[in-house]
């Protein structure tokens, strides 16, 4: 497939670093916020849904598994999309969809309906919206992209914070029909964030040459061994990391802790997360850590593995408390992480096309994840099975990464000394650039600028 690159922006122009980035990145931290806050606030409503539908724990699983696995398996149709039509106005689309299938799922009358409805609709739009919103904040920062990317990440435990006492909120003074209505309302916002994506442009350059014409789903990172290693892992990774989540609260609840103290467990974790994904992202962006930023995030999802496996232990309210704030500060490194590690490997050119296949190849596991949690859990009556079970799902995709990263880094001893003369000078003055961190953990020499992508290249 071919096709001219509608929001790219010119060729050579270098990423501003801030100035209207800084709008760009409101809107980012926004469509995070939505994306990921979503399909765990939702689970606010699942007692409400199981006495009104007569389900059990998998079938409501599936509403927050659904709309996952549509923002993550839609990667590459919302790559197709942002190549063909640019950022801004799939994001527009995006923002309608998303808060259509809210209000619509305020008047369904079966679980059926709530599954198309909250899950595919708003799924959708979400995805939409949220693909977009990273691509669009990769173009406007460079240098300090690890710090972009953490400070936009953080939008997802500030709106869990928000919108899962709100979502409480709403469900006891209006029902979960009013909460979803009104929650669908507020998800017209994302089109506020879509107007804020200003194309790149060229300062003082006229319409010049058109642009070459690329792909608009590009495969070839398929040949890049670090982009495998690292879509495997992810993939493993995901099939546990959002199970926690949308389980902690209906454990509370099951304990016989109150509806609005266990609905706190998610604000817990939230404010934790708040500060982790920034921290992290600042770390992560220092001059001597930045080539190492795959390392630190396999160290974080193990991390977050061992607090799972330990969370399985709690028994009582303080206990949750506990692990929900170990919880928030490994989930808030994963998540400030994962697409600066993606970047890093593809390079900025194939991240459009790196990053929508990565999320379908997650959404498998995605659909998978909770409802296979909640099936665990209608068969055992026992929560800690389920929490050891994400652990260890977990901890098997950290060592993947690490393990394979080592494997694919052993290269010749002639060959690594020839490509160390290739290296480009590192200018001290202006920190690390993100092609040094590519080149680093490529080892691989460049080519016309870019990255060269071979059988070889590792993460």
């Amino acid at each position: 497939m071919g096709g001219a690159v509608v929001d790219e922006g010119p060729t050579g122009v270098t990423a501003p670093d801030g100035g209207w980035g800084w709008a760009v990145l409101t809107g980012c931290f926004v469509i995070t916020g939505f994306s990921y806050a979503f399909p765990k606030a939702v689970s606010v409503f699942f007692k409400e849904l199981m006495r009104e539908f007569g389900i059990g724990y998998s079938d409501t699983a599936w509403i927050s598994s659904i709309l996952l696995a549509m923002l993550y398996g839609t990667g590459p149709l919302c790559s197709v999309c942002v190549n063909r039509f640019g950022c801004r106005p799939v994001m527009l689309v995006g923002g309608l969809l998303a808060s259509l299938g809210m209000v619509a799922a305020s008047f369904c009358k079966s679980v059926i309906q709530l599954y198309f409805t909250t899950g595919v609709l708003t799924g959708l739009g979400l995805a939409l919206n949220f693909q977009p919103s990273l691509i669009m904040l990769n173009r406007y920062f460079n240098k300090r992209r690890p710090m972009a990317n953490g400070l936009a990440a953080a939008g997802s435990p500030v709106f869990l914070c928000a919108l899962s006492p709100l979502g409480q909120l709403l469900q006891d003074h209006y029902g979960w029909r009013g909460g979803f209505l009104i929650l669908g309302g507020l998800l017209l916002n994302c089109c506020v964030c879509a107007a804020l994506m200003r194309p790149l442009e060229a300062a003082g350059v006229g319409p010049g040459p058109q642009r070459p014409s690329r792909r608009l789903l590009d495969l070839s990172v398929f040949r890049d061994r670090g982009f495998v290693v690292y879509a495997v892992a992810a993939s493993v990774m995901v099939l546990g990391l959002f199970v926690p989540p949308v389980f902690v609260v209906s454990y509370a609840k099951d304990l016989g802790v109150p509806d609005a103290r266990a609905a706190f467990l998610l604000t817990v974790l939230g404010f934790v997360d708040i500060f982790a994904r920034p921290a992290a992202g600042f770390i992560t962006g220092l001059p001597r850590v930045r080539p190492y930023s795959v390392y630190l995030f396999s160290f974080s999802m193990f991390f977050n593995g061992v607090t799972d496996l330990t969370g399985s232990t709690a028994g009582n309210y303080s206990g949750l408390v506990v692990f929900c704030i170990f919880f928030g500060i490994s989930y808030g490194m994963v998540g400030a992480l994962q697409f600066e590690v993606l970047m890093a490997i593809v390079g900025t050119h194939k991240f459009s096309s790196a990053i929508g296949l990565v999320l379908l190849l997650e959404a498998i596991a995605v659909l998978i994840g909770p409802p296979s949690g909640g099936r665990l859990l209608d068969a055992t009556h026992v929560y800690q099975f389920v929490f050891l079970l994400a652990g260890a799902e977990v901890l098997a995709a950290s060592l993947l990464l690490l393990l394979g990263n080592i494997c694919i880094r052993k290269r010749p001893g002639a060959a690594a000394k020839e490509e160390k003369g290739h290296e480009p000078p590192v200018d001290d003055r202006d920190g690390v650039d993100s092609r040094e961190v590519e080149q680093f953990l490529k080892a691989e020499p460049e080519k016309a600028g870019e990255v060269a992508h071979t059988p070889e290249t590792s993460v």
